[in-house]
């Protein structure tokens, strides 16, 4: 790493590994980090050291599909060990699609993951409301009879079936913020943090224990951005820009904003809560600490990241 070298967190959703319903196969997830990976060797390239987050919702729905259907043969898998399970793979994929990335450029860049504990509090009202939906879709006798047999809060989710939910508290800190920031300091592209992190939290004896929830991977990146002092907070996402009024007549796409403005647009219900309103939560809660330097947060899509760089496209919230 250049001393003086600006650092991003580079935040891509899990979605985006799934490109459609008919690509949704492990090597079709990783063509698409893959495309993702060129994308972010070129911010590389352009001299920025990069920390990537990474979603996991599709592949934990995956991992827990798989110990529905062998529940009558093995143990089902607890939530903490299925975000571990997907950090290690979905890290694996980044990493080895950056390495050949380099290798081809001739950059003489190494990525590594890091599996990531995130702190949560025991106390966060999160836990008296599961609300997270995850898993498949269930008829409401199957729900009912999940619920009895394996302890599970089920829920019924917009009208689609029945699905199991957790709870999604708020990230208290990041387990291991030390290793991470070491290895981004001495010049490693650094994959972490990965589906919000493993929620875990500290017993009576100070112990760490993992916790039957998911955290928002764009609250995870924003906290991770704040501890590691970054230049910027990137969130990618399915679209190159923000948009108000979005599907109205008098849509207008936002190319800059404020955060003080960002945070009126969502008060005023601007940004649906199950797409764009956690991004935007996510970067107004990065622009708050006081720093001495400009921080900048930016939403694009992965193939807009350069010409968002650039100004030429992107949406770029600032904090006045």
């Amino acid at each position: 790493m250049a001393p003086g070298n600006p650092t991003a967190v580079v935040a891509v959703g899990g979605n985006s590994l799934i490109v459609d319903p008919a690509h949704q196969s492990i090597p079709d997830q990783y063509r698409a980090a893959a495309t993702t990976a060129h994308h972010i060797a070129e911010m590389v390239a352009l001299g920025w050291n990069v920390v990537v987050t990474h979603g996991s919702g599709p592949q934990v729905g995956f991992i827990l599909r798989r110990s529905e259907i062998a529940i009558a043969e093995v143990p089902p898998v607890p939530m903490d060990y299925a975000a571990a399970d997907l950090q290690g793979a979905i890290g694996y994929m980044f990493q080895r699609a950056l390495g050949n990335e380099f290798r081809r450029r001739g950059m003489e860049r190494r990525a590594a993951t890091v599996i990531t504990q995130v702190l949560v509090d025991p106390a966060d009202p999160a836990f008296a409301d599961p609300s997270k939906p995850i898993g498949s879709y269930m008829d409401q006798a199957t729900a009912e009879a999940r619920a009895k047999e394996l302890g599970w809060i089920v829920k019924e989710d917009a009208g689609r079936g029945f699905r199991r939910v957790v709870p999604s508290p708020l990230p208290q800190g990041i387990v291991e913020i030390q290793e991470i920031d070491h290895l981004v300091k001495a010049g490693y592209i650094v994959i972490a943090c990965g589906g919000g992190g493993i929620p875990v939290r500290r017993d009576a004896a100070g112990n760490l224990e993992g916790v039957e929830a998911v955290i928002d991977k764009d609250l995870a990146s924003s906290m991770l951005a704040r501890e590691l002092d970054a230049d910027l907070l990137l969130i990618s996402t399915g679209v190159p820009q923000v948009a108000i009024n979005f599907g109205r007549p008098d849509q207008r796409w936002l190319d800059r904003s404020t955060r003080a403005e960002a945070e009126a647009y969502l008060a005023a219900g601007e940004f649906a809560e199950g797409s764009m309103a956690p991004k935007i939560r996510a970067i107004i809660g990065y622009l708050e600490r006081p720093d001495r330097r400009a921080r900048r947060g930016l939403i694009t899509d992965p193939p807009n990241i350069g010409r968002a760089l650039r100004g030429e496209t992107g949406t770029l919230i600032v904090a006045d």
